[in-house]
């Protein structure tokens, strides 16, 4: 497995997700989305999984943080919600279905769940485990160690443990109904500093 062998769709959907991305968040922020969706398909491809809509889980890998930034914060709604709904303005935008656009609304939500049930929603599945690899450490292991390092290397963590941890512990503070709420209190701000991945390349 290599990162030549996974590439962003030539879409205006996916063009969109990508220069929101770049033009909103940090370079940290920016290269935990690209490796959040590099390892939900590198997910896809160990385990096998077919039928994936590849447009559908990048947009939704690319935006799934957006409602952390100040630009996208929703006064009340958590910050995965309010980045669904960025998802679907941009993918209504470039000419998605209603459905289709709803379905960018449910993984980014879904991502943030404690667990996803793939034959429910495969691509909020691949998205979940991926972002918990990046952000928790989760099944790290499951993925090629040299694929690892070579991603790491093109997207580096730079201060990703400190500005997220920052981003979700605002939104906890402030909106604590929210998974924000959850995610302190089960410690990612720990899980963030400690993470094997920092140690990597």
């Amino acid at each position: 497995m290599h990162l030549s062998d996974f590439t962003p769709p030539a879409t205006p959907a996916a063009r969109a997700a990508r220069a929101l991305a770049e033009r909103y968040h940090s370079q940290s922020m920016q290269n935990h989305v690209i490796r959040s969706w590099l390892w939900a398909e590198a997910f896809a491809a160990v385990e096998d999984r077919g039928d994936i809509d590849h447009e559908l889980l990048y947009v939704s890998a690319l935006l799934h943080d957006i409602g952390i930034v100040p630009e996208y914060d929703n006064v009340n709604l958590s910050y995965e919600e309010a980045g669904g709904h960025v998802a679907v303005a941009l993918t209504t935008g470039a000419g998605w279905e209603a459905d289709r656009s709803t379905r960018a609304l449910e993984v980014v939500i879904r991502h943030n769940w404690p667990s996803v049930d793939p034959a429910m929603d495969v691509e909020g599945y691949l998205l979940e485990t991926a972002t918990a690899l990046d952000i928790s450490g989760a099944r790290a292991d499951a993925l090629p160690a040299s694929f690892l390092d070579e991603v790491l290397a093109e997207y580096p963590r730079l201060q990703l443990a400190r500005e997220f941890g920052d981003g979700v512990t605002d939104q906890a503070a402030r909106k604590p109904h929210t998974s924000a709420r959850r995610l302190v209190d089960g410690g990612v701000v720990g899980k963030l500093a400690n993470h094997p991945l920092e140690r990597s390349v």
